[in-house]
């Protein structure tokens, strides 16, 4: 009796496994899916985006966290963090007066980076109906 339980037990195991198993796609099948995307940003700098997103848009709720949750996502879509924290620094430093901050409004480098950051900004916007 305890032998057939055994044979049971594994005629039913492979069942079943054969039921859960994903059959593997073709190699050209699976060479042609596009690559998931993958950010370079820091927690930490998602994080401060996010908390300073919700504290200009009214304080933390579910959709104000969420939304802002969703446009750094989509900024990081169209900036790598290099290029995000260089237009960053750039728009902060601009205010500056003076020759000083003219080292960061006058260039074209900065003034790309600028252009870029607020088209990644205005695209975020829309893609996560944040106003």
């Amino acid at each position: 009796m305890k032998n057939i339980n055994s044979i049971l037990s594994a005629a039913l195991l492979t069942l079943f496994a054969g039921c859960t198993a994903t059959p593997e796609k073709p190699a050209e099948e699976a060479a042609a899916e596009p690559a998931p995307f993958v950010s370079d940003y820091p927690t930490r700098d998602r994080v401060e985006y996010v908390l300073n997103c919700v504290a200009k848009h009214g304080g933390l709720t579910y959709i104000t966290q969420y939304a802002c949750g969703c446009k750094i996502d989509k900024i990081a879509e169209k900036l790598k963090f290099e290029e995000y924290e260089a237009a960053q620094t750039v728009s902060y430093l601009r205010k500056m007066p003076g020759e000083g901050g003219g080292a960061f409004r006058d260039p074209e480098r900065a003034k790309d980076l600028r252009k870029r950051l607020n088209e990644a900004e205005e695209y975020a916007e829309k893609s996560c109906f944040v106003k």
